[in-house]
């Protein structure tokens, strides 16, 4: 059993997913109150947007680790997620900082909505992603003898 780069890389990205799951997790918790007039709208936006680039970044870091140790089928897996957030990033609501949420317009019906129904896709990916990260980390483990 031979610790490789690749196999280094699938713990990172596990480590790395179980952080995104949390701030999925937290994205969710956020829409509820919202949902529920729990919290007002401006506070939760200037909650969740911070928290909008780091969580593209990690997910552009574990690509970069797939890229690196040429796990291909791995990386191949997420460049859809990677694309809708550079798609969603570059389409999101003109405002004086970064982020994507709206004060304004979160609060709208279809808004909303959208941005439970993405927490819930992206948490789904992720949980996937980490079990998927674990087999091949184990996989890679296996497999590659010295």
């Amino acid at each position: 059993m031979a610790f490789t780069f690749a196999a280094f890389c699938f713990l990172i990205a596990m480590i790395v997913t179980a952080v995104l799951i949390f701030l999925a997790i937290f994205h969710m918790i956020a829409f509820d109150e919202l949902k529920t007039d729990y919290k007002n709208p401006v506070d939760q936006c200037n909650t969740l947007n911070p928290l909008v680039i780091p969580e593209y970044g990690i997910h552009m870091f574990i690509c970069l680790l797939f890229l690196l140790s040429g796990s291909w089928w791995t990386l191949l897996y997420n460049v859809p997620l990677i694309a809708y957030h550079v798609n969603r990033y570059r389409k999101r609501p003109v405002m004086s900082h970064h982020g994507l949420y709206d004060p304004t317009t979160i609060m709208n019906a279809d808004e909303l909505n959208h941005a439970m129904r993405e927490g819930w896709i992206k948490l789904a990916f992720y949980l996937i992603s980490f079990f998927v990260y674990l087999y091949m980390m184990i996989y890679e483990l296996v497999t590659n003898t010295a």
